[in-house]
């Protein structure tokens, strides 16, 4: 939400099969797990969170607001923080540095990219962010939905799903937002939602309150993309964080159907054949094949300059609706 033009990235099982197993609780549902389950130790999760606290110090420490500000807009805040003050409100609503300071180390622009050959900011500005309400906005969100998904999952899976989210989104925000720079961690946060919807899909035989667990995501996610039609809030980001980290998720966090591990244990003519269902595997292959061919068109279309906007007159609209107390033309 930066004055001058920037923008921030955001902020069960079968019915009565008569089997008593234990449950627990994830993702707003309940899954059965008489076929066994593991906790992983989430550690992944809390090391991002600390690696972006201090990418933020390291920020705010190259931004200098007391030697850099030049004072047209008021002072420097929380002058007692030295070097580490934030720029005046009205540069920066969000407490934190200057434009310039975050387009120097590596903020997320279209022109950088595209004429300068710096592909590398598709990935730094994952790690940079707008200023303290930013970064609490998201990290708190990361806690909060990246840490059961590591126990659950493991902290490669999860890993390479918030890397991935997080480039997917600065893809599509590249081709749609040209005139501005974009930080945040936003697009991989909608890729760990993004991937928990698709893993109720594809593990649907698994969960109990199936229709709770869904209307819960749904409500969750509807809510933070409407949030992004705000202005100064790059929804495309968002959007491809989250359509990303969906597919990824049928390819990542893809269980065994219910009741396969017992069955390992029974007679062989009552066994189970198959570790997973046919629509796992259709799911599995859909998913693959759509993110190859995602990445491949939008990075084809980025480094060829395009502008996206020229292909979609009215997707503008998704992140950023005019009315009459804001407008959407910068």
């Amino acid at each position: 939400m930066m004055g001058n033009g920037d923008v921030e990235r955001g902020s069960g099982a079968p019915k009565n099969r008569n089997q008593s197993y234990p449950q627990t609780y994830y993702a707003g549902g309940a899954y059965e797990m008489g076929y066994s389950d593991s906790q992983w130790t989430s550690w992944l999760v809390p090391m991002i969170v600390v690696a972006n606290v201090a990418m933020f110090v390291v920020i705010m420490f190259v931004n200098n607001c007391p030697k850099n500000h030049n004072g047209l807009q008021g002072n420097c805040v929380a002058r007692f923080l030295g070097r580490l003050s934030f720029q005046p409100l009205r540069e920066n609503p969000l407490f934190g540095p200057s434009s310039s300071t975050l387009e120097k180390l590596g903020a997320l622009q279209w022109d950088k990219i595209v004429h300068h050959n710096q592909s590398w900011r598709l990935i730094t500005c994952i790690w940079l962010h707008a200023g303290v309400i930013h970064l609490l906005a998201n990290m708190l969100s990361l806690v909060f939905i990246g840490i059961r998904l590591e126990q659950q999952f493991g902290f490669i899976r999860v890993g390479v799903i918030y890397l991935l989210s997080g480039i997917g989104g600065s893809i599509l925000s590249s081709l749609f937002i040209q005139r501005s720079i974009s930080v945040g961690a936003s697009g991989a946060l909608f890729g760990l939602l993004g991937a928990m919807l698709s893993e109720l899909f594809t593990n649907w035989t698994i969960y109990t309150n199936k229709a709770a667990a869904l209307f819960t995501l749904i409500v969750i996610i509807a809510i933070n993309l409407a949030v992004g039609i705000l202005p100064h809030v790059d929804n495309f980001a968002h959007i491809g964080g989250f359509l990303t980290g969906f597919l990824l998720g049928f390819v990542l966090l893809v269980r065994p159907q219910f009741g396969w591990l017992e069955s390992r244990h029974r007679p062989a003519a009552t066994r189970l054949k198959s570790k997973y269902t046919v629509y796992q595997y259709v799911f599995w292959i859909a998913a693959t094949i759509l993110l190859i061919v995602g990445f491949t068109v939008g990075l084809v279309m980025l480094f060829k300059g395009e502008n996206a906007n020229d292909k979609c007159s009215w997707c503008h609209f998704l992140s950023c609706v005019p009315t009459s107390r804001w407008s959407c033309n910068n």
